[in-house]
């Protein structure tokens, strides 16, 4: 397969996806990061789905009581706004810390530029930004602001809203943009610490590599057999002594430079 930005991509297996892979200890704070990651772009974009599920029914109320009467408007745009930016949060956090969840699964050992390194921390630094400024604006308005109808009085405006069914005017009475707010708030806070943990892990790469702590401590012992570190030699066999003997003919050894004793 084609190798695109360094890295190739017969990689991408679906065997990374084991629980013996994906959760080893191999690399550093590989289990950490890949939970905190999750845990970030999951509540993100739950909020987001639920923010567009009531943004959905704010519209649709709009379209509906200005159908039956094109003299009332239903203005409920701060929800629609604050809900439609949620979207786009949730989209960022999730392509930015899903893109570093897949480079740390499939390609842990990849080689980065400094432009790059740059790139993810500026962009995890923005993502903090945007998720604390989502919600904050929608905790704010969600809590204290209310949609409200113009062009018909107050009695005839609750009939056509009524007649809708749905999208309270308090939008804290509304339960899918109460669970939005909820959502967005841990959302939040795994952001920054995913943002925490990439920097950290940056840092990590570029004084000891990907490799955790314990691995090189395992291989660096695995390289060296040696009690001190160092591999053992064998020493040199020592020869026997030998002796300067001849063997007689009727019986044992005798000493070549002495004549056998007379009887």
């Amino acid at each position: 397969m084609a190798i695109i930005w360094g890295l190739d991509l017969r990689e991408m297996q679906w065997g990374k996806f084991k629980n013996s892979y994906m959760w080893n200890t191999e690399y550093h704070r590989r289990r950490t990061k890949f939970i905190v990651y999750q845990i970030a772009m999951i509540c993100t974009v739950v909020s987001e789905s639920l923010g567009t599920a009531a943004l959905s029914d704010y519209v649709d109320q709009q379209d509906f009581v200005s159908n039956l009467d094109a003299s009332v408007t239903v203005h409920n745009n701060d929800y629609v706004g604050i809900a439609s930016y949620n979207i786009f949060v949730g989209i960022y956090v999730a392509t930015i810390f899903g893109s570093a969840f897949f480079f740390d699964l499939f390609w842990p050992e990849r080689h980065e530029s400094p432009a790059v390194k740059t790139a993810w921390r500026v962009c995890s630094v923005l993502a903090c930004l945007l998720t604390l400024a989502s919600a904050l604006g929608e905790t704010v308005i969600v809590a204290s602001h209310s949609a409200y109808v113009t062009g018909i009085d107050a009695a005839e405006a609750q009939r056509l809203l009524a007649e809708y069914g749905g999208g309270p005017l308090k939008y804290r009475h509304n339960g899918r943009a109460v669970a939005s707010c909820v959502f967005e708030w841990p959302g939040m806070i795994a952001t920054f610490a995913s943002t925490f943990l990439l920097w950290r892990s940056i840092n990590y790469i570029d004084s000891h590599g990907p490799r955790s702590t314990s691995a090189r401590t395992r291989d660096n012992t695995a390289s060296k057999p040696g009690e001190n570190g160092s591999t053992a030699v064998a020493s040199p066999a020592v020869p026997e002594p030998t002796h300067d003997k001849t063997d007689t003919a009727n019986g044992p050894l005798a000493d070549a430079n002495h004549a056998p004793e007379g009887v």
